[in-house]
This record gives structure tokens, C-alpha cells and sequence, in this order.
């Protein structure tokens, strides 16, 4: 069984940040505004994300996006 997918979205400028928050938003791999990156649901990302929860939009993946 395949590990499960995030879609995380970008939906906040990074104008305004803490250097460590913009830091873990670049670590999610964003380079701009509203890209849709997928990532495996691991506690690693989960901690990443929580971190910038204000900036992203987080959604489940379904099994045909890699």
C-alpha cells in the first residue's frame, strides 16, 4: 500500500515571515505564490507544515498525483 500524499499549497507571501519560517517554506520546495507541491505524509513534513500552517493550505492527495 502506497504511503499517503499531501498536496500543500502556497497562499500567503512570505513578505513578513521570520527568517526560520521562510526558511521552512523554501525547505517545502516553494518558489512562488499558489504552487501545489505534493510531499509523502511523514511527521517530518507534518512538523514543516506546522510550522507555516498561516501560509499554506494543506489537502489530501489522491493516488494518481506523484
Amino acid at each position: 500500500m502506497p504511503a499517503k500524499k499531501l498536496k500543500v499549497t502556497l497562499v500567503r507571501s512570505l513578505i513578513g515571515l521570520s527568517p526560520k519560517q521562510g526558511a521552512t517554506v523554501r525547505a517545502l520546495g516553494f518558489r512562488r505564490i499558489r504552487q501545489t507541491i505534493v510531499h509523502d505524509d511523514t511527521p517530518t513534513i507534518r512538523g514543516m507544515i506546522s510550522r507555516v500552517v498561516h501560509c499554506v493550505q494543506v489537502r489530501e492527495a489522491d493516488g494518481h498525483e506523484a
